[in-house]
């Protein structure tokens, strides 16, 4: 899974995606695609994009307030994440391609 899949789902589905990045930093994607990583003082050292494959868990948030008819927040695991965003991103021949 990719960072573009990430974004397509929270903007499709009105919603932010929490993580943990494995240094402890939390990262979320809102609602518009765009990412961010909380505690970030200067150009962080690490790319996105590469660690986003050691994330396992994911935390979906509904953009909108609550009491409006949606369901609240849900954890997902990568595997189902992968699958809303339409199969895009599961580790195939394509990634492991990109990574010799």
């Amino acid at each position: 899974m990719r960072l573009s899949d990430l974004r397509r789902v929270a903007v499709r589905r009105g919603v932010r995606i929490r993580f943990r990045l494995a240094n402890g930093f939390p990262c979320a994607v809102n609602q518009h695609g765009v990412a961010e990583v909380e505690g970030l003082n200067s150009v962080p050292e690490f790319d996105l994009e590469r660690e986003l494959p050691n994330v396992g868990e994911f935390l979906l948030e509904p953009a909108w307030p609550e009491g409006k008819g949606k369901a609240g927040a849900r954890t997902v695991s990568r595997e189902d994440l992968s699958r809303m965003a339409g199969g895009a991103g599961v580790a195939g021949a394509e990634d492991r391609e990109e990574s010799v």
